[in-house]
This record gives C-alpha cells, structure tokens and sequence, in this order.
C-alpha cells in the first residue's frame, strides 16, 4: 500500500533484509540512476536525503549505476558537498534557456555549461577519485550509420535501429556498443552486463567532462562526444538508447539495489518505451528496493504530471521554470515519507512487497 506520496516497492530478498536489520545503509551495494530528462526534478527531494544523509551513513563502497541525467545526478553524490552540488545542477538545470529553434550545438554547449556548474573547478577529479563512491558512466558508442554525426546518415542508423529493436533487443548490437566508463579499479563484479558487447574503460578526471556529456547526448538533440580519451574511437551518444531504466536481471551483487525512480514502470531501452510488451516486470528482481512518486501524487502535480521535455515547447520559459520549480518543492514530501520510514518502528510499512 503506497503512502500519500511516496511508493515503496520491495523485492522477497530485501523486504527481508530490511525487515531483520531495518533501513541500514551498509545493506546496498548498487544504486541506479535512469535516464529521463527533466523527470528528475520529482526525485530532487529524494536525493537530497538520499545522497546527504542516508548513504552518508555507511563507509562500505557504494557502486552507483547511471545513464544521462542518472549519471549527473550521481555525480553530485561523488562531491565533497552532494547537497550543495545538487542545488548546483537543479539552479543550473532550471535556467536551461535556447533560442526558438536551437540546433544540436547550442544544446550541448547550455549542457556541457550545467556539467561545469555542477563540477566545478574540482568535481572531475572528486568524481574520479572518490574513495568510496565507483560511479559507473553509462554511454552508447555508434557504430556503422549510428556512429554518424551528419544527419542523414544518423537518421538511417536511428530508423534502422528503430525496426530491429522492435524485433529483439539484441538487434541495437550491430549500431550501438554499450561503453562503461568506472572510477574504481575495476568495475562492479555483480553488474553482468554482457549484452551488447560491453567495454569498461577507466573514468579519469580528463574524460569525466565529456563521458557526461555523452550519456545525456540524445541523438540530433545533441552533438554527441567523439573520441573520449582513454575509450575506444568513434561517436558517443546517450548511454539511455541502450540503457533507459536498465535490465535489472544485471545485476547479481550481494547487496541490495536501491532505486529512486520516477515510477514503478521500469522500460529497458529508449526504444522499448514504444513497446508496451518490452517492460521490464520489478516483481521478479529479489534484491530491488524501488522509491517513487504515487500516481495520486503525481496526477496531483501543476499539470497533472512530472516534468518531461515536452516542456521546453509546451510553455514559455518563465513558465516552464515555474512549474518545474513547484515540483521540486512538492518533491519535498517524498523525503519527509521516507524519512519517516527511516526512523519509524516498523521498516516495512505501506511498502509492496513483489514476488
């Protein structure tokens, strides 16, 4: 049973975990981010108590998993202050601001201007060297008319993409490479992440800019980042097409997963989300302990919904930072549930248990 606000979602292995030992953060080992744009303005809250507080109060390490505004905001999580970095990317993500028609290159040179807010002249080697947080970056390397960056060919890539996927996942293979960029030594064993022919690459403070940048780079939005340093040659784009919300079957660590998300809907692939048959089903991940916003929330919110980027032609500027402002403070109620789970008696209450 959901709360006001916020909605829990269990899997058998951690609503026993959590049950026996309570809302300990020495319990996870992987936290993920997914991808989704200006949909993490409902999640803002969350991190906040999340990223300040709660993981703050364990010393093991913390492997964190994300793709485009997944990746960013964990990266916030990897500075010396995660709260104040996050109040950096949300001012800085607010005041977004383009021309009325902006090409590719004016969207990434207003992204690549968020990324140096949110680091600063010292987040790339923080993120890079963090003792206790191995941020995994998750990109897509273009191959073959995906690795295009003239339009016409791209278009080919993405269209031809488009119809395979629509047959088997496995099809994306022959245009995109999923490329991981990790901060640690190695990269997470419990991630199985063999599909797609999979590279690890080693997150170095002078890739961390542009490894960013390419997870968030929807193609013909964005420029795309070409060549990262210590990566294989070619053209990256946003590590969403192949990892939107993620398979959750990767993972196979021994802790517990925790994922802020901005529903209980989990798609695999960009493409998937036009594919009703490809969601991936949250009861059968044992380990999974989901946090999202109740649908009564959000049918509760200015408009009815959760920020997305329709917003940016929906509404006049003002207009969109307003709105995207009012639910960054509903958000609030998100973190004062869990927080109220946090320190309440019973760990388990109002959440669904899956499986």
């Amino acid at each position: 049973m959901a709360t006001s606000a916020l909605s829990v979602y269990l899997g058998r292995e951690a609503a026993r975990r959590i049950g026996r030992e309570g809302w300990s953060a020495d319990l996870f080992s992987l936290l993920l981010g997914a991808s989704g744009g200006p949909k993490w303005c409902i999640l803002a809250g969350l991190d906040r108590l999340l990223f300040g507080d709660f993981l703050q109060r364990s010393e093991r390490p913390l492997s964190v998993l994300g793709s485009s505004i997944g990746s960013w905001r964990h990266a916030c999580l990897a500075m010396p202050d995660p709260v104040a970095a996050l109040g950096n990317l949300e001012r800085a993500y607010l005041d977004q601001h383009y021309s009325s028609k902006p090409g590719a290159a004016e969207v990434s040179e207003v992204s690549r201007d968020i990324l140096r807010q949110l680091l600063g002249e010292t987040g790339a080697r923080a993120l890079a060297n963090h003792p206790r947080i191995n941020s995994h970056i998750v990109t897509a390397r273009g191959r073959g008319p995906a690795g295009a960056s003239a339009t016409p060919l791209l278009a080919a890539g993405m269209g031809t993409a488009a119809l395979g996927n629509a047959i088997s996942r496995r099809l994306l293979s022959p245009l995109f490479q999923r490329v991981v960029f990790h901060s640690s030594a190695q990269p997470n064993p419990g991630l199985a992440m063999e599909d797609f022919a999979t590279r690890y690459c080693r997150l170095r403070e002078d890739n961390v800019d542009a490894a960013l940048h390419a997870s968030g780079a929807i193609p013909f939005v964005l420029t795309g980042e070409r060549d990262i340093a210590g990566a294989p040659p070619g053209q990256y784009w946003d590590g969403g097409i192949i990892d939107y919300h993620f398979d959750l079957a990767h993972y196979r660590g021994e802790g517990l997963m925790l994922y802020p998300h901005f529903s209980a809907r989990v798609v695999p692939g960009w493409f998937d989300k036009f594919l009703p048959w490809r969601e991936a089903a949250i009861d059968n991940a044992d380990k999974l302990v989901l946090l999202c916003p109740s649908a009564e929330f959000c049918a509760d919110l200015p408009h009815g919904k959760i920020p997305d980027r329709s917003d940016f032609t929906r509404l006049p500027h003002a207009a969109r930072v307003r709105y995207w402002e009012q639910c960054i403070e509903r958000s609030n109620a998100l973190a004062e549930e869990f927080g109220e789970l946090l320190e309440g008696g019973d760990p388990l209450r109002g959440a669904t248990v899956m499986g």
